[in-house]
This record gives C-alpha cells, structure tokens and sequence, in this order.
C-alpha cells in the first residue's frame, strides 16, 4: 500500500480538513503547508501528486497519537525512516488505544477474520519467530474498519471537507 493511499483513507476516516491534516502533523511538530497535504491527497495521476515518503507518514501517525491520546512529556519520538505495514498498524492501534478484542472486533465489522495469535504475531518484532509480515490486504480492511467505526457510524459525513 502506498503512503499517499494510508493518508487519504485517514483523512476520510476522521473526516479531517486541510487545517486540522496541518493540526496533526504540528502535533509531532512538524508544520506543513496546505499545498503540502493537498498535493499528497491528490489522485496519483495528478500532476501535482507528491508521493508521501515513510519519514512523512510516520510524523502523521506520531502526530495522530498525540491527536488522540495526548502528548508524552520530554522530547517527542523521532519518526521512522522506513515504515512497513505492522508499523503502520501498531501506530493506528496506539493512536485509537485499541485492546486485541477491539481489533478483532473491528475487523469483523469490516469482513476479515483473524485469530487472536495472528494479530498478535502482526505485532511482534521481525525477528522474533512467530513474526508475521502484515499484508496489504489486512491494513486496508484495518482501515475501512476505521472508517466504519469513526465516520459511517458517527453520522457526521461531509462535515470536514469544505475547505
């Protein structure tokens, strides 16, 4: 999956503007223009597409923790210079404070089913032998499950893109 694609569907998701895509990043303290996050929101055919790099990507995700969860004290995370699919994940399971059972639950929502030792070995270390490489396909139904759980069911479609 690539970047841009990860942006877009959490952008639609939490049903964000421009400004508050801005808010996100300035929350790793990272500002960003507005023709920044458009052009990363652009369709990949798009002259103006700028492709979203991990080190980008990771700072969003870093501030979407900070978003949802609050800032820690000291000095924020560094992002991630090479972002995989499990880390993609475990960014989006931190910054929505999900239990295994919610993930699963969610999931199921979404229509996969995982078991609870493949979802815990999606969060394991790559080294460690009960690793497993997190698929694109699980990271999209992951975020359509986010998309179930904070936009189609809050009601408030369509309230953030008017910008």
């Amino acid at each position: 999956m690539i970047n841009n694609d990860v942006l877009r569907r959490l952008r639609y998701a939490f049903d964000y503007s421009d400004q508050q895509m801005m808010d996100v990043f300035a929350q790793a303290e990272c500002k960003v223009s507005r023709d920044q996050v458009c052009n990363w929101l652009k369709p990949d055919e798009d002259p103006d597409f700028v492709f979203c790099d991990d080190v980008t990507l990771a700072t969003f995700l870093n501030g979407l923790i900070n978003t949802l969860r609050g800032k820690k004290e000291g000095p924020q995370p560094e992002p991630e210079h090479e972002l995989s699919n499990n880390m993609i994940f475990m960014k989006l399971r931190i910054a929505l404070n999900l239990k295994s059972d919610d993930v699963l639950a969610m999931l199921e929502d979404a229509g996969m089913s995982l078991s609870q030792h493949e979802l815990t070995a999606l969060f394991r270390k790559p080294g460690h032998k009960h690793y497993r490489q997190c698929k694109d396909q699980i990271l999209r139904n992951f975020l359509k499950a986010i998309q179930i759980r904070c936009r189609d069911q809050s009601g408030t479609a369509g309230s953030g893109d008017a910008d």
